[in-house]
């Protein structure tokens, strides 16, 4: 599978998740989760589709088993970030070292995405 079709994917996933956090907070009138629920929109399903339609547009780069392993280093990242901030908004405040920790994932994948973009973007970007 592709590093775009796989990012797509797990995008729609995160999305879903997301709007279900967000029809949860509507019909129980308790907006507690809403960090949680931007965070899994703008991580999970905003930056993964974005991520996706890079890849998309370089097909070469989008074949590769590194830009697979970026795609799937940042979901991991990204599963542990969400679920503990969700667990620590509910009011686990051991939660919040997985919240950390998930963040330093997505921040080194979003390094290594980085790193691929300016190898991939020749001069006329």
């Amino acid at each position: 599978m592709s590093a775009s079709s796989l990012s797509f994917r797990i995008a729609v996933l995160f999305v879903l998740v997301g709007m279900i956090v967000g029809l949860y907070m509507a019909t129980s009138h308790d907006h507690a989760l809403a960090p949680g629920h931007a965070h899994i929109n703008l991580i999970g399903w905003v930056s993964l589709f974005l991520i996706g339609l890079f890849y998309e547009r370089r097909p070469q780069l989008d074949k590769s088993a590194g830009a697979r392993w970026q795609v799937i280093i940042y979901t991991i990242g990204a599963v542990v970030l969400n679920g503990s901030l969700v667990v620590f908004l509910l009011g686990n405040p051991r939660a919040e070292a997985g919240a950390a920790a998930g963040s330093v994932v997505v921040l080194g994948s979003m390094f290594w995405f980085g790193w691929l973009v300016f190898k991939n973007v020749d001069a006329r970007g």
